[in-house]
């Protein structure tokens, strides 16, 4: 398994959602699909416990640094997905912080080392 691009479709970004409707987090999933690089597997998650902070994706892959973003909108799909194009490219989940599109450099919530076993 590769990259794993996560997203919370719980997440209600701060707002109630009128019953029937979906939540933010649902329809930025529903804008991944069309946008996620190859080598990303997109996987939805009913939650990422940082439901005070928006919409929440993470980008995890074996043996690399995992990390968690929040406050994303429906507006960043486009810079989520090449933030996760550049995290498939490496192999220690580290992109160097210039590289990183803004929003994945101003909205991390967590960076989780890799696993040790």
């Amino acid at each position: 398994m590769g990259t794993v691009l996560y997203v919370c479709t719980t997440c209600r970004a701060g707002q109630p959602v009128p019953e029937g409707e979906a939540c933010p987090g649902a329809r930025l999933h529903a804008d991944l699909l069309a946008l996620v690089p190859e080598g990303v597997t997109l996987r939805a998650v009913e939650c990422l416990s940082a439901c005070d902070n928006g919409c929440a994706v993470a980008l995890s892959q074996p043996g690399g640094w995992t990390y968690v973003y929040g406050r994303m909108t429906l507006d960043d799909a486009p810079e989520i997905a090449r933030g996760a194009g550049l995290y498939a490219a490496t192999t220690d989940g580290f992109v160097p912080w210039r590289e990183r599109p803004v929003i994945l450099r101003k909205q991390s919530l967590a960076r989780i080392p890799p696993m040790v076993t």
